[in-house]
Parts: structure tokens; sequence; C-alpha cells
């Protein structure tokens, strides 16, 4: 028996994905970018979480919540560690090779820890915002009033601290069908959630992607394959070694992201690794450390050229 002719057709069929949030395009074919300086931006992006110590579970339980019985003393005190260890070792370790970074920020951890946000803007990074807090994630499920009312929210309570974000970071990069059009309406210019490019591209609506990969995160590297600190810091020196030569080959420059966690990277028994990694990498004249902004911003002025 044949098939009916009518059963191939997909009236939504296109070139790349099959929907119109984007026009999809391969890297090799896009216009190439240039850096202010060298040819691969390392990016790096650091989690400002905080936990709840009752995890909400709804829509979903966010990854690194709490995993005990309630009360979980033992991991709610080991993220906090995060904001009261590991992120200022990150601040040290940043300042001694000059590098900028973003800090996707959770809104009560701006709330509870202004010291610790103060620094952050002090220091000349980026804030962008990650949420309220570790309870507050997005998918399809999520009534569309109440993932308006969240984004908002986020951005509403770190302007009442201070710092008015230009970029959003998804818990778990998880979006709804909704999410970039509301991202747009409440006044972001990008946001994190997308990992299928190593360089920025712009939705349909105008709001930027900065793909923020998740294969090279400390979480995925450590806490999930359970590899070393210096396996981690050597994955991502192997990275930029293969950007830098494509670059090279190319003439078109590429992009690093490194996202790592406080209570993860920022122990002691870790730091080291990241600072060394990010000596190396400032050593070589193929690197611009950036935050997520100063990308965005050179991929909208040539953008425009």
């Amino acid at each position: 028996m044949s098939l009916d002719p009518a059963y191939l057709h997909y009236p939504r069929r296109a070139h790349g994905y099959d929907h119109d949030l984007y026009a999809w395009s391969a890297l090799h074919q896009r216009p190439p970018l240039a850096w202010p300086r060298g040819s691969v931006a390392v990016w790096v992006c650091v989690s400002l979480e905080f936990f709840p110590i009752l995890p909400a579970d709804k829509p979903f339980r966010a990854p690194g919540h709490m995993q005990t019985a309630y009360p979980d003393f033992r991991h709610f005190t080991a993220r906090d560690y995060g904001n009261r260890v590991g992120a200022w070792r990150f601040l040290d370790a940043l300042a001694g090779v000059g590098a900028t970074a973003s800090f996707a920020t959770n809104a009560a951890v701006a709330e509870r820890n202004p010291e610790l946000l103060a620094a952050v803007a002090a220091a000349g990074h980026e804030v962008i915002a990650h949420s309220t807090d570790m309870n507050g994630t997005i998918d399809s499920s999520l009534p569309i009033d109440a993932e308006r009312a969240l984004i908002s929210e986020a951005r509403d309570r770190l302007a009442a601290c201070g710092i008015t974000p230009d970029g959003w970071l998804s818990i778990a990069r998880s979006q709804s069908f909704h999410t970039p059009d509301l991202l747009r309406q409440a006044g972001y210019r990008y946001c994190c959630d997308w990992v299928n490019d190593e360089l920025p591209w712009r939705f349909a609506n105008g709001l930027i992607n900065l793909p923020l990969n998740h294969e090279l995160s400390d979480r995925q590297i450590i806490a999930v394959q359970q590899q070393s600190a210096d396996s981690w810091a050597q994955s991502l020196e192997d990275a930029f070694d293969w950007l830098a030569a494509e670059a090279a080959t190319t003439g078109a420059s590429r992009m690093l992201p490194i996202h790592v966690t406080p209570y993860i990277m920022g122990l002691p028994y870790r730091i080291a690794a990241f600072e060394h990694l990010l000596a190396r990498l400032a050593a070589r004249p193929e690197c611009w450390f950036a935050s997520g902004a100063q990308i965005v911003d050179q991929f909208t002025a040539q953008e425009a050229r």
C-alpha cells in the first residue's frame, strides 16, 4: 500500500528549522565579525544563585537544587558558600588578569548580598538577570501571564538594587514558546539560552541570542560528569586552541563562553585551575576578555554596516 502524497506534505517545512523565530544560517555563511583585539572573545559568565531551602518544583526543579528531605541544610549551605566565599575568589581571579565578565544574578542574591553586587559593579563587570531565585523556572506549562510577571519582576528587583540588566539567562536555559517575545517586551536586549551557535544571532523580533555553551560549564564537566577541575580547564584550553586556529584560517573571529558557578569552581581545591586557565588565556594574543554586552555591542555595530 502506497502512502497518500499528502502525507509527506508539511506546510511549515523550511530551510533549517521549521519555524519563523529566526532565519537559519550556517556559521561560515555569515559576514565575519572582528573584535577590538584578538580573534577569540572569551566570555566568562558567573552564575550568582539563591536556592530557597524548599524547592517549588513548578514547573520543574532547577539543576543544583535541594536534593534531600526538608530541611536540606547540607545542600542549602553548600550553595550559600558560593556567594559567601566562592564568588569573591572569582572576582580576585578576574582582577588578576584584568578580565571583564558577566554575572548572571538572581534578584534574590542582589537583595540579600548587596556587598557582593556592589563589588561586581565596582570591578566593571556586567550584571545580567537570572530570574528571581532558583525556584523561578520557565517552561511551556507556565501560564503566559505568570511568565511575563516573572521576567518583569526579575528586572524590576535588580533595577531597585541599582542595576538595569541588558541580558537574560533562564534557569537551565529553559524557555517557553513565549519567552523571546516576553523578554523583548520587558526591555531585555539579549538572552543566553539558545546554544546552537558560537556567535551572536538575532531573533525575528529583534532580541539577540548570545549562545552560552553548556557542554563546557563547570556544572556539566565537574558536577555531572565528575571530571577534575584540571580536566575542565584543559577542555577549555583545547576549545580555545581550536577556535584560534579556525579564526586564523577563516579570517573570522570566534567566541568562547566560560560558564562557572561559585559553589562549584570557587572551592579551594578547584579555584587554582580557574586562575591558571585565565592566566594562560590572557597570555595569548588571540584572546579578548569581554562581557556579554560588549560582545553584543560589537555584533550590533558590525551588523549595521
